[in-house]
């Protein structure tokens, strides 16, 4: 009987598994069939939506929450220059005052980040070049908002500007993140307004393609090469407006402004994915200098130059006076009274080519290796004059222009 018992038992629960298992399955299937797209019933060509809920929640979505927030438009309004109608106005008799040369037009638009919120103040880093002859700035929020900004400095040699806001319309800031802890393939996003406010708090995801390149950078307004920047290099995507936007870590945290890209090689060939940025630590250093003092102080020779190979051949040859040899090196275009140049002897027409013993190519080379000194050290500069070389000492000066 326990045997036939025992039976009995592993009968009755396996019918019972069966049956469970057998409504656990509808369910499924019934659940499955819910969320697939039947067509059976549809006319032939026709689709329609499935209706699962697929939540993410990546680290970058996280990042970008994080920072967004603080992230700006920034407009540069200017005064219209002058055309050829102007000339006009004044034959007919219209002054200057009646027609229309006092309004404001949209010169540019960038983007930049709120970084500090206090004693009633905000404050916004972005490029030198997007805030550059400006009459007036307008920063326009995430949510369309708008204030006008009030310029506290800027630096042309590192390409950062610093707009300074009425703390109460704040929505949000941002933090900065050291630098010096990046690594190649690190992944980030770069935040902005690419082509204008119309796209503005677009996001691009990329990595860090170097930690560390050497790229000349140019006067905003002649595009001269006028030094040399240590900067990211990035894949993430920036376009015409991304400047002064942030590029973002993982963490949310700033890393670099974004500055500039590369869309082409010296030679014409169209290239992708070579953005760059302005170290985050480098940022914060030149930031500080301008909230404090309005302006950076940097060493200087005090005279004004222009890179020789904008001069022609024939008057390299005949009015300089150059050997052959000499094809590189900056001309002396003048020489500030009172200056330390002055005192040394440097004089107007002087082609410098060397400074310390390294070769001085042009303007970029010439800062490069002057501002890798302090305000009062000596430098010895090589130059020529009429033909003839000549050694000189220079000390140097403090200087506040860019």
């Amino acid at each position: 009987m326990e045997k036939n018992n025992s039976l009995w038992k592993i009968i009755i629960v396996a019918l019972v598994s069966a049956v469970i298992g057998g409504v656990v399955s509808g369910v499924v299937v019934s659940k499955m069939n819910a969320n697939s797209t039947d067509d059976s019933t549809a006319k032939s060509g026709t689709t329609k939506v499935s209706n699962v809920n697929v939540k993410s929640n990546t680290q970058m979505g996280s990042a970008f929450k994080k920072v967004s927030g603080a992230v700006v438009s920034v407009i540069n309004y200017q005064k219209p220059t002058k055309n050829s109608n102007d000339l006009l106005d004044s034959l007919f008799g219209n002054s200057e005052q009646n027609s229309s040369s006092n309004s404001l037009e949209k010169y540019g638009e960038g983007s930049g980040v709120i970084y500090s919120k206090k004693d009633g103040k905000g404050y916004i880093v972005t490029n030198n070049h997007v805030v550059s002859g400006a009459d007036k700035l307008e920063v326009i929020f995430k949510d369309g908002s708008k204030v006008t900004g009030k310029l506290i400095g800027t630096d042309k040699v590192t390409d950062l500007a610093v707009i300074q806001i009425d703390g109460s319309k704040v929505p949000a800031t941002a933090s900065f993140g050291n630098s010096s802890n990046i690594s190649e393939g690190d992944p980030v996003i770069a935040i902005g307004s690419p082509l204008g406010s119309d796209y503005a708090t677009s996001v691009t995801e990329g990595i860090i393609s170097s930690k560390s390149r050497t790229v000349a950078t140019q006067d905003a307004t002649t595009g001269q090469d006028i030094g040399q920047a240590n900067v990211i290099q990035t894949d993430a995507a920036i376009n015409q407006g991304n400047s002064g936007g942030p590029l973002v870590n993982a963490s949310g945290q700033i890393i670099g402004i974004n500055s500039m890209k590369l869309a082409s090689s010296g030679d014409g060939t169209a290239v992708e994915g070579m953005g760059f940025a302005i170290p985050s630590n480098e940022v914060v250093k030149i930031i500080n200098v301008l909230v404090n003092d309005g302006k950076v102080k940097r060493p200087s020779l005090g005279i004004k130059a222009i890179d020789l190979d904008q001069v022609s051949s024939a008057d390299q040859s005949a009015t300089l006076k150059l050997p052959s040899s000499v094809t590189k090196g900056v001309l002396v275009a003048s020489v500030s009274k009172g200056t330390s140049a002055n005192a040394a002897g440097i004089e107007k027409y002087d082609v410098i080519t060397e400074i310390d013993g390294k070769k001085v190519d042009g303007i970029a080379t010439l800062h490069t290796e002057i501002y890798a000194h302090s305000i009062g050290d000596s430098v010895k500069v090589k130059y020529y004059r009429d033909g003839k070389v000549k050694e000189t000492d220079v000390k140097l000066q403090a200087t506040t222009q860019n």
